[in-house]
């Protein structure tokens, strides 16, 4: 009785990630038709009088290495000084006060708006220094911009048109990458991303779903910020509570996958897990705030049924690892009873429609400056490779979104950025860069363990079935573990 219990979860655990695929391959046929259609607005004129007036915001703490390339970049805004307010929200406690103070004055000498507003508490993190910045705003649109984002001059000139359809609360821009090639870890960042940025936002948009703010290089209409009800911080992912409480209200998010912001993505493992982590157990959060909201709502049932699962899409980790545990008594389960795994092939299905999106993302769209052979080779380097790794970060990312759901309260751990781009440069005697063995670094060492006992097990009883899978998690869970002992900090 109990093995077939094993069984019949195991089984309803990969139909479940197999649904999952399929829903994220629909995602794929509206990016394609998005493709297929897609009209761009031409830029605005800087010299029109009718230009508005924006808001740029940049939430910073503690950003010693990117406030000055980011203030700097900043004032290269193609766009009139006089339609243009630059808020430097600082809640800094190191030097990086007075560098942003510096700049900031520095700039206002030479005739921008510009304020350095600093507070000496973090409360409400990134959402309430971007709430309080709220109350001096003059403009009418909020252009807001993370400290290791590098916007194009054009880029108002380029998305400001783009409001004059009424409903549009958000143009949110496409994140490309200033240091994809630095390492492995890079590599795999924007691999995952370029398949966010194009199939999965173009797609919503195209079809009418809800879509998300990703909390940096976009713009707000400053009025559905305010008719949202704010910024709130009772999450740590405050960019995506407060963009489905603007589509509940009837805002339309406006994603344009041609303007592009680069940005420097985390070059060691604890801040990128740190960030997972972040997001993973917002989106929990996220999804216990508003799922009761949104299946009370008089909204489209296809609208409902693709918001639910966008909600609820960090939670596909808990799943896979589950997957991953159950498969060694599994494994075991279906020797004793002689079954063959046959039964199971319809998650090739799943794979397969992974491997269509990310083919779509990352050889199709993006790369484009290479040769096409050269992008078939890299993603068949980087697709397995990415798959194992997501895999070996199944057991931290449960964590978050177990955190989440329960309720549990954390800090907002901001993901440090030290200004690294080409490959010869070092971070490990930076500030900021800080890690530890913990609990959670040991427990990730023993499922490691696991899955090589599991691939012992196979070649003990002569059961292949699993083979690949027990692999393909000890390469993650491999992966992932020597990148933490790599990057541990002994000093």
């Amino acid at each position: 009785m109990l093995q077939t219990f094993l069984i019949g979860i195991y089984t309803a655990c990969l139909l479940y990630m197999t649904f999952f695929c399929l829903v994220q391959l629909n995602l794929l046929k509206s990016y394609r038709s998005h493709r297929k259609h897609k009209k761009l607005l031409p830029s605005a004129d800087r010299l029109d009088p009718n230009l508005p007036k924006v808001t740029i915001q940049l939430p910073i703490f503690n950003e010693m290495y990117v406030v000055n390339r980011l203030i700097d970049q900043i004032v290269k805004l193609d766009y009139p000084k006089d339609k243009m307010q630059i808020q430097i929200l600082d809640d800094s406690t190191d030097d990086s006060y007075f560098l942003a103070k510096q700049k900031a004055e520095e700039y206002k000498a030479l005739g921008f708006d510009i304020e350095h507003r600093h507070r000496a508490n973090r409360q409400g993190y990134k959402a309430g220094a971007l709430k309080e910045g709220m109350e001096s705003a003059t403009g009418e649109f909020i252009a807001i911009f993370d400290a290791d984002f590098l916007p194009e001059p054009d880029f108002l000139l380029k998305a400001i048109p783009y409001f004059e359809n009424k409903n549009t609360a958000v143009v949110q821009s496409r994140w490309t990458h200033l240091n994809e090639d630095y390492s492995l870890l890079t590599k795999l960042q924007a691999f995952q991303l370029n398949v966010h940025f194009t199939v999965e936002q173009a797609g919503r948009c195209e079809a009418g779903h809800f879509l998300q703010f990703n909390g940096t290089a976009g713009i707000w209409r400053k009025l559905a910020i305010e008719d949202a009800g704010g910024w709130h911080s009772d999450t740590l992912t405050e960019d995506l509570d407060l963009s489905y409480r603007a589509q509940l209200k009837g805002w339309k998010i406006k994603y344009v996958e041609d303007i592009v912001c680069p940005a420097e993505l985390p070059v060691d493992i604890y801040g990128y897990k740190s960030q997972q982590f972040r997001w993973m157990k917002g989106g929990a959060e996220n999804s216990k705030k508003l799922l009761p909201i949104i299946l009370k709502s008089d909204l489209p049932l296809k609208i409902k049924f693709y918001s639910c699962l966008h909600l609820l899409s960090s939670s596909i980790f808990l799943v896979i690892f589950w997957v991953a545990l159950l498969s060694v008594p599994v494994l075991y389960i279906m020797d004793d009873l002689e079954l063959k795994a046959t039964f199971l092939g319809f998650c090739l299905l799943g794979t397969l429609s992974m491997m269509s999106i990310f083919y779509e993302a990352n050889v199709v769209t993006c790369h484009q400056d290479e040769s096409k052979w050269n992008r078939i080779k890299r993603f068949a380097l980087m697709f397995p490779t990415f798959m194992a790794v997501s895999m070996g970060l199944s057991f931290h990312n449960s964590i978050a979104v177990i955190q989440g759901f329960m309720g549990k309260k954390s800090s907002f751990v901001r993901t440090p950025k030290f200004s690294i781009v080409h490959q010869k440069e070092s971070f490990t005697d930076k500030s900021y860069f800080s890690s530890k063995w913990d609990w959670k670094l040991m427990m990730e060492c023993l499922i490691l363990c696991y899955f090589g006992f599991a691939i012992g097990l196979g070649f003990q009883i002569d059961y292949f079935a699993f083979m690949m899978f027990h692999i393909m998690l000890m390469v993650g869970f491999g992966i992932n573990f020597i990148y933490s002992l790599r990057h541990l900090n002994f000093k």
